[in-house]
């Protein structure tokens, strides 16, 4: 017989398989998905042309980066052991951001398109670096965040600068937006761009997990253990970095994937953070999956963000989070 854990992987992805078809269904134009599948990379039909340049690098960037977020985000709660903590706490999704948008800033994006997620990239090293500087290596987790929060204001207010500075209210338009977070206008490039990145970061927090359920009995009993508390710090946060940063340079700026997934997941999988990892990269592909349609769904004049769709569905959640750890606090 199936154990919880099993049928709770199989369970996310029958979901995400569904709401992956539904992703390929659903959108301005209606098409013949079963053709259009058919004749995927060598059809010439609008549908196919529809499938395979609109439909499915916007479904697989979806996947890519909601896993990440879920995934980041419960690495990030184990390391921490708080689950408040999210992928952005040390700098990585503003650094990102405020790489990409300078590049949008000074027009560069015009030599190369692909220079906008290059630059994200870049831009996440440079804030996780930054932290490393600030902090040091065997820093303890407090100096770690107070690093992290530092390094976010000085991004974000770098970002307000160039904001206040744009030459034209066309120009600051372009740079709002792309911070809100969306799956629109990307092509099958920016997921080749995105995903050996955020590969190399997924695969640098394979075999976290025994080590983060090691630390959840403190650092000093994971030492007795065999774990090095310091070397997995750095560790995950270099992944997280990698990780969230090829996502936010490709997606903008999408916020509390990585807080709520792991927090809705934890008490199914027995509050273990090597069990949580997996499913929340699952869980997080699929709200991602599920936001995205939901911008489509929604009847407005201007298309709705989905970053500001996930903002406005996790915000509520945080508030909740709050006020129930002032009743009976967290485990």
């Amino acid at each position: 017989m199936l154990n919880r854990l099993t049928l709770l992987h199989l369970f996310l992805l029958l979901s995400m398989l569904i709401l992956s078809i539904l992703s390929f269904s659903i959108g301005a134009e209606q098409i013949d998905l079963l053709a259009a599948a058919s004749n995927l990379f060598y059809g010439n039909s609008v549908d196919a042309i529809i499938l395979r340049e609109v439909r499915l690098p916007r479904t697989l960037i979806a996947i890519t980066a909601g896993a990440t977020l879920g995934l980041c985000g419960a690495a990030m709660q184990g390391l921490f052991r708080n689950p408040l903590a999210s992928p952005g706490l040390v700098g990585s999704s503003a650094g990102a951001a405020l790489g990409a948008v300078s590049v949008l800033y000074f027009g560069v994006q015009a030599l190369h398109p692909q220079l906008v997620p290059l630059a994200g990239m870049l831009g996440s090293l440079l804030a996780t670096s930054l932290v490393y500087i600030l902090a040091g290596r065997d820093s303890n987790v407090t100096t770690l965040i107070l690093s992290g929060v530092a390094i976010n204001a000085l991004a974000t207010a770098t970002m307000s600068l160039l904001l206040n500075f744009a030459p034209s209210p066309f120009a600051i338009r372009e740079l709002v937006l792309w911070t809100l977070g969306d799956l629109s206008d990307r092509s099958l490039t920016d997921f080749y761009v995105m995903v050996p990145v955020s590969i190399v970061g997924w695969v640098l927090l394979i075999g976290t997990g025994r080590k983060l359920d090691a630390l959840t009995l403190g650092e000093r009993a994971a030492q007795s253990l065999g774990v090095n508390p310091a070397r997995l710090r750095w560790q995950i946060l270099l992944a997280v970095s990698l990780a969230v940063g090829a996502t936010v340079a490709t997606t903008g700026m999408i916020g509390f994937i990585g807080l709520v997934i792991p927090h809705l997941l934890r008490p199914i999988v027995g509050y273990e953070p090597r069990r949580l990892l997996f499913v929340s990269a699952l869980g997080g592909a699929c709200m991602l999956l599920a936001a995205d349609i939901g911008v489509r769904l929604i009847p407005t004049e201007t298309v709705l963000k989905v970053g500001v769709l996930t903002s406005l569905i996790g915000a509520p959640f945080f508030l909740h989070l709050i006020l129930k750890s002032r009743k009976d606090g967290y485990r």
